[in-house]
């Protein structure tokens, strides 16, 4: 076990290393740089170049890179060149919304997903199998900014039910206690709806896939020749079973997790880890885009690693 572990870290960290490697090289080699983002046609070209030399754009890039991969090794990532911060301060700031969002988009998502595929395989063949194989697979296959900006048409300038952006509204933040947590669950529900719906599709399919192979070994077939009922042969026995490849799916959404989903947090302009790095991107704000890349790339690694401890704990086959 410790060799494992040890095996797994050091493989993560090169993960870690090639991801930010290449990222850095991408960003630096592409046209243009943060200096190019000071459209103001009255600056002078000596206060660019001034700019340049603040940032270190005029230095080599292999010196650039030494230097921030000294800092970052150090735990220091840096100071934004776009808000002037630190950066890690602003991924503190950032990760809460996208922890809240991201959380209860993918627990949706799970209890939806797991909740179809049960009902289909109890009511196989039938019409309402038919029906949400159907829509299944059309939640599968739309993006999640086309069913993002559907919600917002529906529920918030048709019906004007439900608020359209952000997380908090004006009146929300001048607000304290239950009035501030109720605006800020209105401001949920649509993002919220757009990770689950699209990707409730997805786990269905998967999890239908996984109870249809389950319910035909032989323990469940021995289940109902003991006289079990095929609900409840299919609920006890077949479903934990057939629920441990989720644990896979649900260990590889961490990365999602701290990253947040970028389509769905620009559309509704959540302030979280995914709108953060749009902006960064935009803005060439390396030190930024650095930090983000770095923290995603770790949660991958980190994510991978538990779900194979996860099956491993659960299902002593893989043990042995």
């Amino acid at each position: 076990m410790a060799r494992w572990v040890a095996h797994r870290l050091g493989v993560g960290l090169m993960v870690v290393w090639l991801v930010a490697t290449g990222t850095f090289a991408l960003v630096s080699l592409a046209p243009g740089d943060f200096s190019s983002r000071l459209s103001d046609p009255r600056l002078p070209p000596a206060a660019r170049e001034r700019w340049r030399r603040d940032f270190g754009l005029d230095r080599p890039l292999g010196v650039r890179y030494a230097s921030w991969l000294g800092s970052a090794g150090r735990g220091d990532l840096g100071v934004s060149w776009q808000y002037r911060r630190p950066v890690s301060r602003l991924i503190v700031e950032a990760l809460p919304p996208t922890l809240l969002l991201a959380g209860l988009g993918l627990l949706l998502e799970t209890a939806g997903g797991l909740g179809i595929a049960t009902v289909q395989v109890l009511r196989a063949r039938s019409r309402l199998d038919r029906g949400l194989t159907l829509v299944s697979l059309l939640a599968y296959a739309l993006p999640s900014f086309t069913v993002a900006l559907g919600l917002v048409w529906l529920f918030s300038y048709r019906l004007g039910w439900l608020p359209p952006s952000h997380l908090l509204s004006p009146a929300g933040e001048q607000a304290a206690g239950w009035a501030r947590r109720g605006d800020i669950l209105a401001h949920l529900v649509l993002p919220v709806l757009t990770i689950g719906l699209t990707g409730m599709g997805a786990l269905a399919r998967y999890m239908r896939g996984s109870l249809v192979d389950e319910h035909t070994q032989g323990y469940v077939l021995a289940a109902r020749a003991r006289g079990c009922s095929r609900r409840r042969a299919l609920l006890t026995h077949a479903l934990p079973n057939a629920v441990l490849p989720l644990v896979t799916v649900l260990g590889l959404s961490l990365p999602f997790l701290v990253s947040g989903s970028l389509l769905v947090e620009v559309v509704f302009a959540w302030p979280g880890m995914g709108q953060l790095l749009y902006q960064a991107a935009l803005a060439r704000d390396i030190p930024l885009l650095m930090g983000g890349t770095l923290l995603s790339a770790a949660a991958v690694v980190a994510g991978n690693a538990l779900a194979d401890l996860s099956v491993a704990w659960l299902d002593p086959r893989v043990r042995t």
